[in-house]
């Protein structure tokens, strides 16, 4: 039997703070090598503005084992009245190969994108930051805050994003009110990056949005946003500035345009990547070095994630009868 878990049920079991430890083990595990994770498959239909990818996991001190399929849509929401980002998540039994829950991966990838920057931020931020900053508002933005308030010790959370000052409030108001903070609008993504000690980027930019001068010294960037060739939040002059950490070297070289537009253009080199996140969570790799240095966390998205937090879902299910259980073979 398999539980069949849509979002409102994904939602009531997964929280932020499960969701990092569960995220920063999985990472502990790819560094240790015990935890496969084989190179996402990636299709793209431009005639339909389709992102296609099928990402599969095995965390196996965990147990956990499985896959996600997600789409990116951008015409989604205007022609069809859909998200534009689509997950759908298969969690199996890891000793018969069983597939024991199907669950809605929307909320799941939003949570987990938050989560992996938590973790960044916990171990790459400086200890005594105390203003964060998102520039963005959409679901993804949503958990970077959370993530941040909940990573760090932050007392104050900047906003900025390029819709209308309604729609800038309301997210301000939403995140005031889930992380219990002094939330502010800020006057613009400069204003933010000056005063902020965290910063998430959390757009769908494809060009850059910040200037390396905007940076105060000692400040931490987790750069999620962008997560494929061709496109970028950040400039050139950020990233030969930052200290630069991974989720995954491998994956951010053929994904992260961030860091392969300014490696193309003979101004930056593989080789200055300080390292993976799994390495720093497991004290093999500075996460920073000085209280002045500005860090960077460059995030593509790991199935390692999806499916560690799909596992604890599963499990928190379970133990709480949530879900609708589901014969595949009958």
């Amino acid at each position: 039997m398999a539980l069949l878990l849509n979002r409102s049920d994904v939602q009531q079991v997964l929280t932020m703070p499960k969701a990092i430890d569960a995220v920063e083990a999985a990472f502990s595990e790819l560094a240790n090598a015990t935890a496969e994770m084989p190179p996402r498959t990636v299709m793209i239909d431009p005639a339909v503005g389709g992102w296609i990818a099928y990402m599969p996991a095995y965390i196996k001190t965990s147990g956990s084992l499985g896959i996600k399929a997600v789409t990116v849509y951008k015409d989604n929401p205007a022609k069809f009245d859909l998200p534009t980002t689509i997950g759908t998540i298969l969690v199996q039994d890891n000793q018969t190969g069983e597939v024991v829950a199907a669950m809605d991966g929307g909320y799941l990838t939003a949570v987990r994108t938050g989560a992996v920057s938590g973790v960044a931020t916990r171990h790459m931020a400086r200890p005594d930051s105390k203003v964060g900053g998102v520039l963005g508002a959409g679901v993804q933005a949503r958990q970077q805050a959370i993530a941040i308030a909940e990573a760090s010790n932050i007392d104050t959370i900047l906003t900025f994003s390029l819709d209308d000052q309604a729609s800038r409030q309301e997210f301000a108001d939403w995140v005031a009110e889930q992380t219990g903070l002094d939330t502010q609008l800020a006057e613009s993504g400069e204003a933010l990056c000056r005063e902020a000690d965290i910063v998430a980027l959390a757009t769908t930019a494809a060009n850059p949005i910040v200037s390396a001068d905007w940076w105060k010294p000692g400040a931490h960037i987790n750069a999620i946003g962008s997560h494929a060739p061709g496109v970028r939040e950040l400039d050139t002059a950020s990233i030969q500035r930052a200290r630069i950490i991974c989720d995954q070297l491998e994956a951010c070289m053929a994904e992260a345009g961030d860091l392969q537009i300014p490696v193309e253009d003979g101004d930056y080199a593989w080789s200055d990547i300080a390292g993976n996140l799994g390495d720093v969570v497991n004290g093999d790799t500075a996460g920073r070095t000085s209280d002045d240095e500005v860090t960077l966390f460059k995030s593509v998205g790991l199935a390692i994630q999806d499916i560690s937090c799909a596992a604890l879902v599963y499990r928190e299910a379970v133990a709480n009868g949530i879900g609708h259980e589901f014969d595949f073979s009958a």
